[in-house]
């Protein structure tokens, strides 16, 4: 089924608070390894929201049928150092809207928002394992190591992490 998603930028929390705040809970509760473990509290997701925008974080949302199904932030690096670089943050997407290209389009835009930034690379880590892995080669990424025990799981176990970047154009 083809769907007319609709990418925009959220500037400002307000009128997309709750439905952020579900898409968070959701994917955290389905297994993400986003930053939180589930069961994740809807307060909680409402607070991290409530957080995100700040002038170095760039946040894309995804629509379908004026319903937020996926999300990415994209992080501008502010050091002196390192205001050529940014990094793809808590990229989400619905559970019943996956493998439709929403994810690809996220990243896509993010990349495209990063050019317009003035960055010339992307940064990113992701769990060792999980499906975006294949997603971030096929655009481009490239693998450069992992970290053992990065992050713990929902059982208690601590997974590896992935660091990838990508030089853009």
């Amino acid at each position: 089924m083809l769907y007319d998603v609709e990418l925009k930028q959220i500037t400002r929390m307000g009128e997309y608070l709750y439905e952020l705040s579900d898409l968070l809970k959701l994917v955290v509760d389905d297994g993400a390894s986003i930053g939180f473990l589930p069961p994740l509290d809807f307060s909680e997701a409402k607070k991290y929201w409530l957080c995100v925008l700040a002038q170095n974080v760039i946040l894309i949302a995804a629509k379908i049928n004026q319903r937020i199904v996926g999300s990415v932030q994209l992080h501008l690096c502010t050091k002196e150092n390192g205001n050529h670089r940014a990094e793809i943050a808590k990229l989400m997407t619905h559970p019943d809207y996956r493998s439709k290209g929403i994810g690809k389009s996220l990243v896509q835009m993010a990349e495209n928002r990063a050019i317009h930034e003035g960055r010339s690379l992307i940064v990113l880590d992701t769990r060792e394992g999980d499906p975006s892995n294949n997603l971030y080669t096929s655009l481009g990424y490239i693998r450069v190591g992992r970290i053992p025990d990065y992050a713990k799981s929902e059982n208690g176990n601590l997974d590896a992490t992935v660091l990838y970047y990508k030089k853009l154009s």
